[in-house]
């Protein structure tokens, strides 16, 4: 039972009419493992969860040390917790001085939901700008600000008073203006196939901001917690958002997200109305307290220093006469094909040798590869091998 596709397929919602449909019973490292001991090379670190790779011995064991204190004990905002209080002071010591100030939540989405009402309360203002290819979530508020139409028609209407403007074209920032209340932007274009700005056209879009007014918003949801080789990877452009949103790698295999800015701007949450965003499980112990085991993973075992190498040596290895472009930043990669079926093909006949790369939802002629940064060389040179079997003759 515990492994019957018939009871997943029948009795668990699906997202879609062919699911990837490995049975995983454990998972260490880099690995996954099937119940009949098969070993799945995990590339793309379950979608940018697993940047310390899976089950990393200190998360283990801070989970298992809060397990033993308490879990929930009450919503989010009432109660003195350790875990939370640790967590929120690690991330002011880590980020900009402006950043200070985290509301902890429960996923990517939620945190991009709470970061735009709290631009909005605090502007005033009510028009969103946001960029064509984008992706920043599932629910209502973040799909109105995601670029694929495809995925939202279905789901009209959505939130009034979104603009859409191309991704590093100069032109287009004059869009912006004083009726803008923010503008919210992945750091690195993720779902678009890994598409990174010019440092210049960050720097014009912090600037275009503070002459308007507007609050910037950077997603980091993907691109965060060490993926570029940076612990964020606004770091690579000079430049510091207004409001800064994390998830995904950030609870080191546990569900948290936040949405971070200052204390001035967020304490506009707190009233007209009072509880200006409510959650129930945000700042969950057992979650921040992976949370700051993961940040202090990355600092202590120096994750970020070797990500910048261990991406090269990716796109060393990977050549293939079938590969149209590699994109890169650090350890997050778009691998281009001449056709979505060509990357079909390649994925599964991974998965059949079991190494698991994927698609990206919104740009079919590309393969995602966002590997743990704790992955070694060998593993590496492994990986790239089994990659270069799937993709077969050119």
């Amino acid at each position: 039972m515990d492994f019957d596709p018939k009871i997943f397929l029948g009795n668990m919602a699906q997202t879609t009419d062919a699911p990837y449909l490995i049975s995983v019973e454990r998972a260490e490292g880099i690995y996954l493992y099937s119940p009949d001991g098969k070993r799945y090379t995990d590339l793309i670190a379950g979608i940018g969860v697993s940047n310390i790779g899976h089950r990393h011995p200190a998360v283990v064991k801070a989970i298992k040390d809060q397990v033993d204190k308490h879990l929930h004990v009450m919503v989010y905002g009432e109660f003195i917790q350790a875990a939370p209080n640790r967590l929120a002071a690690k991330l002011a010591s880590l980020l900009p001085p402006s950043l200070n100030c985290s509301y902890f939540v429960n996923s990517g989405t939620e945190a991009n939901e709470g970061a735009l009402k709290l631009a909005k309360r605090y502007t005033g203002r009510t028009e969103i700008v946001s960029f064509r290819k984008s992706y920043h979530g599932s629910t209502h508020g973040s799909m109105s600000v995601s670029g694929n139409e495809v995925k939202k028609q279905a789901f009209r209407p959505l939130l009034p008073d979104v603009s859409f403007i191309h991704f590093n074209v100069m032109e287009d920032l004059a869009h912006i203006t004083e009726r803008t209340a923010c503008v919210i932007v992945e750091t690195i274009q993720g779902d678009a196939g890994v598409r990174v700005p010019d440092r210049a056209y960050m720097q014009a879009l912090r600037k275009r901001c503070n002459e308007t007014g507007a609050l910037l918003i950077l997603d980091e949801i993907q691109c965060g917690m060490g993926r570029t080789g940076k612990l964020f990877a606004f770091e690579h452009f000079g430049i510091v958002p207004d409001i800064l949103t994390t998830a995904k790698a950030f609870g080191g295999g546990l569900p948290i997200g936040a949405f971070i800015s200052s204390r001035e701007i967020m304490q506009c949450l707190t009233h007209d109305p009072m509880l200006g965003h409510i959650t129930t499980f945000g700042g969950n112990p057992v979650c921040c307290a992976a949370a700051l085991a993961t940040l202090e993973v990355i600092e202590q075992e120096n994750l970020l220093a070797a990500v910048e190498a261990k991406g090269q040596l990716f796109e060393q290895l990977l050549v293939h006469p079938a590969i149209r472009e590699v994109r890169r930043i650090g350890l997050m990669f778009a691998i281009d094909f001449d056709s979505a079926e060509r990357v079909s093909e390649i994925v599964l006949r991974g998965k059949e040798i079991g190494v698991i790369t994927y698609w990206f939802l919104s740009h079919p002629y590309s393969f995602r590869i966002a590997p743990p940064l704790t992955i070694t060389e060998a593993e590496i040179k492994e990986s790239c091998s089994a990659i270069l079997q799937a993709i077969g003759n050119p």
